[in-house]
């Protein structure tokens, strides 16, 4: 790989790591209402899924979908129908007090975020993203191990500064009411990541 690939795949690895989407929006939401040690096994399930994701997609996984004919459709209208169940989770979540990081309700356990990356439109994309365009051709294994390797690094800070943004709001949260509004504005926000989903060509 040649440096300024690696570069390049650096750069789009934090870019797509760090921006709001699906994962991050949920750990914030989870750092809000949880605390930031009960959301470490979300996290580190989000970034093992992921990095494990990317190494079955450039393994082969993209084939095996190509020869499936609607398998990327129906992919996509699953992701979109458990992510908008995942918003009516969020917002209609019964606000309690954010006392000593106790909250209703349970954070994502590290399976369910790592399976989770799944059925993640977001996780889709950069996935298929840095396979078929960071990955050199001349030497497609050590170049999907880079590839894999750089998104475990870059993710996980990227998602732990979104948790570490849920604990700082807990203070001025600690308002059921104010609590309430934040989950349903945090659920709406989950639904318009979906936007480019539907929407996007």
């Amino acid at each position: 790989m040649t440096q300024s690939l690696f570069l390049a795949l650096v750069a789009f690895a934090l870019v797509s790591s760090i921006t709001p989407g699906p994962n991050n929006l949920m750990l914030m939401a989870s750092g809000t209402n949880f605390g930031f040690a009960r959301t470490v096994p979300h996290m580190l399930g989000v970034v093992i899924g992921f990095t494990l994701m990317i190494v079955l997609v450039g393994a082969g996984l993209v084939t095996v979908i190509g020869l499936v004919p609607g398998a990327l459709v129906a992919i996509k209208w699953l992701s979109i129908a458990y992510l908008l169940y995942l918003a009516w989770k969020i917002a209609t979540a019964v606000p309690k007090p954010l006392v000593a990081g106790k909250a209703g309700g349970k954070p994502m356990t590290f399976v369910q975020a790592a399976l989770f990356q799944w059925i993640n439109p977001k996780a889709w994309t950069m996935a298929l993203t840095a396979v078929s365009a960071y990955i050199p051709a001349d030497n497609p294994r050590v170049g999907l191990l880079i590839v894999a390797l750089v998104f475990g690094a870059i993710n996980l800070p990227s998602v732990g500064l979104w948790a570490a943004m849920g604990v700082s709001l807990r203070r001025f949260l600690s308002d059921p009411r104010r609590l309430r509004v934040f989950n349903v504005v945090a659920a709406l926000t989950l639904v318009a990541t979906l936007y480019p989903v539907v929407f996007g060509h």
